[in-house]
């Protein structure tokens, strides 16, 4: 009696998806959009809080930036910016051979990504050149119109906030969704750095050389950020 083979699957191995400054980047931008909330909820003292939390924050996305020209393979804009052929063949499952669209920022997760960076950058340089009529001025108010500090400041206290809280409560969701009902958990990947994918799996590069060329480009928008900051004073 003869017996059928059983399909292998392919075989899987532990692949560095996220390097190390971009697992940093991630939970230091979680950390000071929590921190710019809470502070300006609760207003008062916290204020001082809340402008610190927001020249992080520039910090932060300007590093961002330059990181997704030059850091890791799966950090790269490149990688997570998406054709609409691609989405569509991302939501039908159905991937082109050779395609890496679950490995690091999936087609729908991209748009989530860039969403939030637009509208923590708007939101960024709303706050950078408010103006509150009592006690808070934006370092850069002072180059601006007195009606569009104004707007600014109205944008950045209403509109502005929301936003971010929803956008973030919908990327919550999405990573809950995914460990809870897909059973894929993307949350230990942003802390470990790695993934179990397929051996042929391109890797993200996470040497010594790139950690020291973030570590530059940091201080460089740390640098940035101080300067803007003394722009108020």
């Amino acid at each position: 009696m003869s017996s059928v083979p059983k399909t292998s699957s392919p075989s899987t191995v532990l692949v560095r998806v996220w390097d190390f400054p971009t697992r940093v980047f991630h939970w230091a931008l979680a950390a000071s959009v929590l921190g710019s909330v809470v502070s300006a909820k609760l207003g008062g003292n916290a204020m001082i809080w809340h402008f610190r939390f927001g020249y992080a924050l520039l910090a932060l996305l300007l590093f961002r930036v330059l990181w997704g020209l030059v850091g890791g393979r799966w950090s790269r804009f490149a990688n997570f910016i998406y054709t609409p052929a691609a989405l569509l063949r991302y939501m039908r499952g159905r991937p082109a051979p050779g395609e890496h669209l679950d490995v690091g920022h999936s087609p729908l997760a991209s748009l989530s990504v860039f969403a939030l960076l637009l509208i923590l950058l708007v939101q960024l340089s709303t706050g950078l050149v408010a103006d509150d009529e009592i006690a808070n001025l934006g370092p850069l108010n002072r180059f601006v119109a007195t009606e569009i500090g104004l707007q600014a400041t109205s944008f950045h206290k209403q509109y502005g906030q929301w936003l971010v809280i929803g956008l973030v409560g919908l990327h919550v969701a999405a990573v809950l969704f995914y460990l809870l009902v897909r059973k894929n958990n993307l949350i230990g990947p942003m802390v470990t750095g790695d993934k179990r994918l397929p051996a042929s799996t391109p890797a993200s590069a996470d040497t010594a050389r790139s950690r020291w060329l973030a570590l530059v480009l940091a201080a460089c928008s740390v640098g940035v950020a101080v300067w803007v900051a003394n722009l108020g004073f």
